[in-house]
Protein backbone atom coordinates (compact mmCIF):
# COMPACT_ATOMS: atom_id res chain seq x y z
CA UNK A 1 0.00 0.00 0.00
CA UNK A 2 2.72 2.39 0.62
CA UNK A 3 4.03 1.67 -2.84
CA UNK A 4 0.72 3.01 -4.05
CA UNK A 5 1.07 6.28 -1.91
CA UNK A 6 -1.07 5.38 1.06
CA UNK A 7 0.93 7.11 4.14
CA UNK A 8 -1.57 6.63 7.27
CA UNK A 9 -1.66 3.02 9.01
CA UNK A 10 -3.64 2.38 12.26
CA UNK A 11 -2.74 0.11 14.75
CA UNK A 12 -4.73 -1.39 18.10
CA UNK A 13 -1.88 -3.39 19.77
CA UNK A 14 1.36 -1.19 20.63
CA UNK A 15 3.40 -4.86 20.67
CA UNK A 16 1.86 -5.75 17.21
CA UNK A 17 3.01 -2.45 15.87
CA UNK A 18 6.56 -2.89 17.03
CA UNK A 19 6.82 -6.16 15.65
CA UNK A 20 5.05 -5.10 11.68
CA UNK A 21 6.19 -1.44 12.08
CA UNK A 22 9.97 -0.89 13.35
CA UNK A 23 12.09 -1.53 10.31
CA UNK A 24 9.41 -0.23 7.83
CA UNK A 25 9.19 3.31 9.32
CA UNK A 26 12.50 3.29 8.94
CA UNK A 27 12.88 2.81 4.93
CA UNK A 28 9.63 4.51 4.81
CA UNK A 29 10.29 7.90 7.01
CA UNK A 30 7.10 9.24 5.56
CA UNK A 31 4.84 7.11 6.94
CA UNK A 32 2.51 8.20 9.82
CA UNK A 33 1.35 5.63 12.69
CA UNK A 34 -1.81 6.10 14.16
CA UNK A 35 -2.28 4.41 17.48
CA UNK A 36 -6.41 4.13 17.72
CA UNK A 37 -6.69 1.36 20.44
CA UNK A 38 -6.60 1.56 24.47
CA UNK A 39 -2.91 2.95 25.85
CA UNK A 40 -1.46 1.83 29.14
CA UNK A 41 -0.09 4.31 30.60
CA UNK A 42 3.39 1.52 31.20
CA UNK A 43 3.20 1.14 27.42
CA UNK A 44 4.05 5.16 26.59
CA UNK A 45 7.24 4.61 26.51
CA UNK A 46 7.33 1.95 23.31
CA UNK A 47 4.44 4.63 21.90
CA UNK A 48 6.61 7.23 21.51
CA UNK A 49 9.31 5.92 19.07
CA UNK A 50 7.25 4.67 16.79
CA UNK A 51 3.61 6.66 16.47
CA UNK A 52 2.64 9.98 15.39
CA UNK A 53 -1.15 9.67 16.17
CA UNK A 54 -2.91 8.94 18.96
CA UNK A 55 -6.74 8.81 18.77
CA UNK A 56 -7.65 7.41 22.35
CA UNK A 57 -6.06 9.79 25.25
CA UNK A 58 -9.44 8.53 27.53
CA UNK A 59 -8.06 9.52 31.24
CA UNK A 60 -5.86 12.27 32.92
CA UNK A 61 -2.70 9.57 33.67
CA UNK A 62 -2.65 9.11 30.36
CA UNK A 63 -1.63 12.57 29.59
CA UNK A 64 0.48 13.18 32.12
CA UNK A 65 2.42 9.91 31.19
CA UNK A 66 2.33 10.90 27.38
CA UNK A 67 3.57 14.35 28.48
CA UNK A 68 6.64 12.90 30.65
CA UNK A 69 7.91 10.67 27.90
CA UNK A 70 7.14 13.19 25.21
CA UNK A 71 9.63 15.79 27.26
CA UNK A 72 12.38 12.39 28.03
CA UNK A 73 12.07 11.70 24.30
CA UNK A 74 11.55 15.57 22.66
CA UNK A 75 8.89 14.22 20.60
CA UNK A 76 5.54 15.53 20.40
CA UNK A 77 2.33 13.07 19.20
CA UNK A 78 -0.33 14.59 17.72
CA UNK A 79 -3.73 13.59 20.08
CA UNK A 80 -7.40 13.10 19.57
CA UNK A 81 -9.17 12.89 23.11
CA UNK A 82 -11.69 10.03 22.94
CA UNK A 83 -15.09 11.28 24.07
CA UNK A 84 -17.57 8.56 25.32
CA UNK A 85 -20.84 10.42 23.66
CA UNK A 86 -22.75 6.92 24.30
CA UNK A 87 -21.86 6.68 28.56
CA UNK A 88 -21.28 3.31 27.50
CA UNK A 89 -19.68 1.98 30.86
CA UNK A 90 -17.78 -0.93 28.28
CA UNK A 91 -16.19 2.38 26.57
CA UNK A 92 -13.03 4.47 27.56
CA UNK A 93 -13.87 8.03 26.88
CA UNK A 94 -13.91 11.26 28.94
CA UNK A 95 -17.55 12.40 29.57
CA UNK A 96 -18.77 14.64 27.40
CA UNK A 97 -19.61 17.18 30.37
CA UNK A 98 -15.84 17.31 31.24
CA UNK A 99 -13.93 17.15 27.64
CA UNK A 100 -13.48 20.94 27.86
CA UNK A 101 -11.99 21.36 31.12
CA UNK A 102 -9.79 17.64 30.05
CA UNK A 103 -8.60 19.21 27.33
CA UNK A 104 -7.56 22.97 28.37
CA UNK A 105 -5.47 20.73 30.98
CA UNK A 106 -3.73 18.26 28.69
CA UNK A 107 -2.66 21.76 26.77
CA UNK A 108 -2.21 24.24 28.97
CA UNK A 109 -0.80 22.51 32.45
CA UNK A 110 0.74 19.23 30.38
CA UNK A 111 1.37 21.00 27.03
CA UNK A 112 0.37 18.27 24.93
CA UNK A 113 -0.99 18.71 21.48
CA UNK A 114 -4.39 18.24 20.88
CA UNK A 115 -5.26 18.25 17.65
CA UNK A 116 -8.59 16.94 17.78
CA UNK A 117 -11.19 14.39 19.26
CA UNK A 118 -12.19 10.57 18.63
CA UNK A 119 -15.47 9.11 18.77
CA UNK A 120 -17.01 5.29 18.85
CA UNK A 121 -21.04 6.04 18.94
CA UNK A 122 -23.01 2.79 20.91
CA UNK A 123 -22.99 -0.59 17.73
CA UNK A 124 -26.83 -0.70 18.33
CA UNK A 125 -27.33 3.47 17.71
CA UNK A 126 -27.55 5.88 15.04
CA UNK A 127 -24.13 7.10 14.72
CA UNK A 128 -25.69 10.41 12.64
CA UNK A 129 -26.33 12.26 16.63
CA UNK A 130 -22.90 11.17 18.05
CA UNK A 131 -21.05 12.75 14.78
CA UNK A 132 -22.74 15.32 15.11
CA UNK A 133 -22.11 16.10 18.51
CA UNK A 134 -18.52 15.68 18.45
CA UNK A 135 -17.96 18.02 15.31
CA UNK A 136 -19.88 20.52 17.63
CA UNK A 137 -18.18 19.51 20.47
CA UNK A 138 -14.80 20.29 18.90
CA UNK A 139 -16.11 23.56 17.34
CA UNK A 140 -16.10 24.75 20.54
CA UNK A 141 -12.95 23.72 21.63
CA UNK A 142 -11.35 25.39 18.01
CA UNK A 143 -10.22 21.62 17.26
CA UNK A 144 -9.86 20.69 13.62
CA UNK A 145 -9.20 16.94 13.39
CA UNK A 146 -11.98 14.63 14.21
CA UNK A 147 -11.67 10.54 13.96
CA UNK A 148 -14.87 9.12 13.77
CA UNK A 149 -16.43 6.27 11.49
CA UNK A 150 -15.20 2.54 11.46
CA UNK A 151 -16.14 0.26 8.69
CA UNK A 152 -19.61 0.39 9.28
CA UNK A 153 -20.83 3.61 9.86
CA UNK A 154 -17.83 5.64 7.99
CA UNK A 155 -19.65 7.02 5.58
CA UNK A 156 -21.72 8.54 7.82
CA UNK A 157 -18.85 9.72 9.22
CA UNK A 158 -17.54 11.01 6.02
CA UNK A 159 -20.42 13.59 5.86
CA UNK A 160 -20.48 14.80 9.49
CA UNK A 161 -16.72 16.10 8.88
CA UNK A 162 -14.42 13.15 9.89
CA UNK A 163 -11.14 13.87 8.77
CA UNK A 164 -9.26 10.85 10.10
CA UNK A 165 -11.72 7.38 9.15
CA UNK A 166 -10.49 4.06 11.13
CA UNK A 167 -12.01 1.25 8.65
CA UNK A 168 -9.24 -1.74 8.86
CA UNK A 169 -11.81 -4.07 8.96
CA UNK A 170 -13.03 -3.77 5.19
CA UNK A 171 -9.46 -3.37 4.05
CA UNK A 172 -7.57 -6.18 5.84
CA UNK A 173 -10.48 -7.89 7.16
CA UNK A 174 -11.39 -9.55 10.44
CA UNK A 175 -8.79 -10.00 13.16
CA UNK A 176 -7.66 -13.78 13.98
Amino acid sequence: MIQFGHLDFGENKIQEAIDKWSLIKKEFTQVKLHMLGKVQTNKVKYLLPLFDYIHSLDNLKLAEKIAQEEEKKNKKLKIFIQVNLGQETQKNGIDKRHVESFCNDCVNRLGLNIVGLMCIPPQSLDPKPFFLELKKISKVLDLKELSMGMSSDFVEAAKHGSTFLRIGTDIFGKRG
